[in-house]
């Protein structure tokens, strides 16, 4: 990844590129999330041109998985089944070669649940996408790190620059592209890092909707692209979104509604001019 890509105007031309690839493609992005992100998940994807299959059965996962794009595993609620669901999809994205982006919701918060992320990531996201406090437990996890980690429920503890060194080191450890996301987001190959600066408060008072990022994630991936570009082009489309809508929003509901009619309607020009940096 050359440094040029850490310029503003071309991450703003990158991402406004990989938007119509994925408008004109219509990426279908298998997901298998947690039950209260299925909706705004499917609705997030259909916005922006990508069709979306909630498949989770492990019985036909392995078939499916061959026909998507893109697959998005999301760790929210978790159970044994789940787990297995997961475990199949995975083993078969990893077997065909078919890309797929890793949301590890609540990462250091119980042994069932960290058992599980470890056993997915040997089968080598594509992309982790996760909030600070899950980065940073996804880090000691793996044995890169000592600091203190862990969410609060599902919420981060931590702000996303504590994470930036856990993000380095578990993207050189997974061969990946890791994201802390939050206020500022920030993404890394391990050796470039990039932070994002765009984005609401309104967006953290709808819930799931960092759960349908990740999904959002997997459609730019699903086009082909290079994951770095790929992942911070979607993190920074999301959150210009998330301004736009905040600027005609009463409230979280209204701003539900709004965000999502924002990424149906977002264009280079919104992306040129309105993207942030930290």
């Amino acid at each position: 990844m050359e440094q040029t890509f850490n310029q503003r105007l071309d991450i703003a031309q990158e991402a406004a590129r990989l938007l119509a690839a994925v408008r004109a493609d219509r990426p279908l992005i298998q997901t298998i999330t947690n039950f209260v992100s299925m909706d705004i998940a499917a609705n997030v994807l259909l916005a922006t041109g990508a069709a979306p299959a909630m498949v989770h059965a492990p019985e036909e996962s392995p078939e499916f998985v061959r026909r998507a794009a893109a697959l998005v595993v999301n760790t929210g609620t978790l159970s044994a089944p789940a787990a297995q669901a997961m475990e199949v999809a995975t083993t078969a994205a990893r077997t065909h070669g078919v890309p797929w982006v890793l949301d590890p919701v609540g990462a250091g918060a119980t042994k069932f649940r960290d058992e599980t992320i470890a056993k997915l990531l040997r089968h080598r996201p594509s992309v982790i996408r996760g909030n600070a406090s899950e980065i940073m437990a996804l880090a000691r996890l793996a044995g890169l790190t000592q600091e203190p980690g862990g969410p609060r429920g599902v919420d981060s503890a931590h702000e996303t620059a504590e994470a930036e060194v856990s993000a380095q080191k578990l993207a050189r450890h997974c061969l990946c592209i890791v994201a802390a996301t939050g206020a500022v987001d920030v993404v890394t190959d391990g050796r470039v890092l990039l932070r994002l600066a765009n984005g609401s408060p309104l967006m953290t008072r709808v819930t799931a909707l960092g759960c349908a990022l990740t999904a959002y994630v997997g459609a730019f991936i699903g086009v082909g692209a290079d994951p770095l570009r790929a992942t911070a082009s979607a993190l920074a489309i999301y959150a210009i979104a998330g301004d736009m809508a905040a600027e005609i929003a009463k409230g979280p509901g209204s701003f539900r509604v709004a965000f999502i009619d924002a990424l149906a309607a977002i264009d280079a020009r919104d992306i040129e001019t309105r993207l942030r940096l930290g």
